[in-house]
């Protein structure tokens, strides 16, 4: 099917279940979980996933040498790892996670675009909705011969505090923070200890978790149309995603890319970057 099919960005659990086995196709668990959880998803993977899918392991495929969780490796590094996952630059990759929302999912398709590989889609839903459905799932860990992929850094999709900082001043981007409306506005406290409460100046609040309806598919373009619209985001204008760790900010990128705007980036070093710092200003109170 690989370059034959159109691959469309988001596809559904009866699309993947109807190639499931096709060469070339190569399905990823993506589950990551916040500490709080305690959620261990690489056993949660080896105990149940969707059959014959590999595990790509949030934590590990980051830059290592940063404290700052799940900053983007280096083009040589992700395409070590990739090729050692028995991943291919001709694959189709499909990638899902166990959260409910496709939280670390969204984070997974974005890397493999901002590092050149365009052919890869969320199941939306995930591996909520496919169990719901009754379809199949297999325990064990999945592993392939090593395959050959390779990487390219698209820099105009990542932003840096540099960046960011300059935006302070210019406000050329609209900066868009994906993490509940209580952390956002300082009410409520960090996951991560030694972050202050609160936002970068000027952002919009938009939660990842409105992006998605109850069984955790995402939201119909219109409905998209109006959450963005009544937080005040315009898509035609340049936007800048954050979070908590450049993560759920990325379902915001794939939404947008959903509705056919491709210009959004990611600030990396997102809230656990920016809200640790003693020399950035901070806004409380609602957007």
């Amino acid at each position: 099917m690989t370059g034959t099919e159109p691959l469309p960005s988001l596809v559904s659990t009866a699309w993947l279940a109807e190639r499931l086995g096709r060469r070339a196709l190569r399905v990823l668990d993506a589950s990551w979980h916040l500490p709080a959880q305690s959620r261990d998803a690489a056993a949660e993977y080896a105990a149940r996933h969707i059959s014959g899918a590999l595990f790509f392991d949030l934590d590990q495929v980051s830059d290592r040498t940063t404290s700052l969780p799940h900053m983007l490796p280096s083009a040589g590094s992700f395409a070590g790892v990739m090729s050692e996952l028995g991943l291919a630059d001709g694959d189709d990759i499909v990638v899902y996670d166990a959260t409910g929302t496709n939280l670390s999912a969204a984070r997974v398709w974005w890397m493999f675009r901002v590092f050149g590989h365009a052919r890869v889609a969320l199941l939306d839903g995930g591996l909520g909705k496919w169990r719901a459905e009754g379809r199949p799932l297999e325990c064990g860990v999945v592993t392939l011969p090593p395959g050959r992929f390779s990487a390219r850094l698209d820099q105009r999709s990542v932003r840096d505090l540099d960046a960011m900082r300059a935006n302070l001043e210019r406000g050329t981007e609209q900066v868009v923070d994906m993490r509940p409306a209580g952390r956002f506005a300082g009410a409520d406290p960090e996951p991560r200890a030694g972050l202050r409460g609160g936002h970068v100046p000027g952002s919009r609040s938009l939660p990842y978790t409105e992006l998605v309806a109850a069984d955790g598919t995402l939201l119909p373009p219109d409905a998209l149309r109006r959450r963005l619209a009544a937080a005040g985001i315009d898509p035609a204008r340049p936007i800048v995603a954050t979070c908590g760790s450049g993560t759920s900010a990325c379902t915001l990128i794939h939404a947008l890319h959903v509705l056919g705007h491709d210009a959004a980036a990611l600030y990396d070093g997102a809230w656990t970057e920016w809200g640790g710092r003693e020399d950035t200003p901070v806004a409380t109170g609602p957007a």
